[in-house]
């Protein structure tokens, strides 16, 4: 394995993988330094660095005399910090929040649809009128506003819950999609056809159409999203082998 930085680093990436991929789950503990230092090749120096970082990341737990733990702020709805740390920058996790939505926010606008109060109806038609009145631009904030004033109107406490604690983790996978489609008016022009679909199916009560039409919204965003990720994964791997 590779000396100094790129050694820490590259054990920091190795637990870090461990745990997104849920082979290390919450308050598990990590193996000890010997353990790491003997299957991966390095130094114990280099295991204790690598561990120390994901500690001040908050992603790690480490109690003098036991050991080190994952973190269990990772499933605290009132900490976003380590979550983030986590998963805020990994194209895989955007599409796993993206799978998580689908299921969830269909079922919001489907509580919404048969629950809205006219007060509930009255912030959804505002959020939706501040998306259109931005068109043809298409932001992050405003399109994540319009999703959630249609999960409060499910009434739904457990649904509405679950939903903000991923907060940070959902507007990152919206600002993925401008950053990736903005440009792109074919794209931009079905979102927007998605997100009116939505609003008039809540709107008018109807809702099996407004779970059809949000799970199709979230399905369509994830699909169009791996390809890009794919294509960019693609032009790195042909670009390294050319150097």
């Amino acid at each position: 394995m590779e000396h100094g930085s790129t050694a820490v680093a590259s054990v920091t990436n190795y637990l870090h993988k461990m745990i997104t991929d849920g082979e290390l789950g919450p308050e598990a503990k990590i193996p000890s330094e010997r353990a790491l230092s003997t299957r991966l090749g390095v130094s114990r120096a280099i295991v204790r660095e690598a561990l120390h970082i994901l500690s001040g990341k908050g992603i790690i737990e480490t109690h003098h005399g036991r050991g080190s733990f994952v973190s269990c702020a990772l499933t605290d709805k009132r900490s976003n910090s380590a979550v983030m740390n986590l998963f805020g920058h990994d194209p895989k996790a955007v599409i796993e929040i993206l799978e998580v939505r689908e299921q969830l926010e269909g079922q919001a606008c489907f509580l919404a649809a048969q629950r809205a109060t006219a007060r509930d109806q009255h912030r959804i038609r505002e959020a939706f009128k501040a998306m259109e009145n931005l068109s043809p631009k298409w932001d992050a904030s405003l399109d994540h506003d319009f999703h959630r004033r249609i999960i409060e109107a499910s009434h739904n406490s457990v649904l509405i819950h679950t939903l903000s604690s991923l907060k940070e983790l959902t507007l990152i996978s919206v600002e993925a999609s401008v950053d990736h489609f903005d440009k792109e008016e074919g794209f931009k022009h079905l979102i927007e056809k998605h997100h009116r679909e939505i609003y008039q199916a809540v709107s008018t009560g109807q809702a099996a159409w407004a779970r059809t039409a949000a799970m199709d919204h979230v399905r369509h965003v994830r699909e169009a999203l791996q390809v890009a990720f794919d294509a960019e994964m693609r032009r790195l791997n042909t670009q390294a082998k050319v150097q």
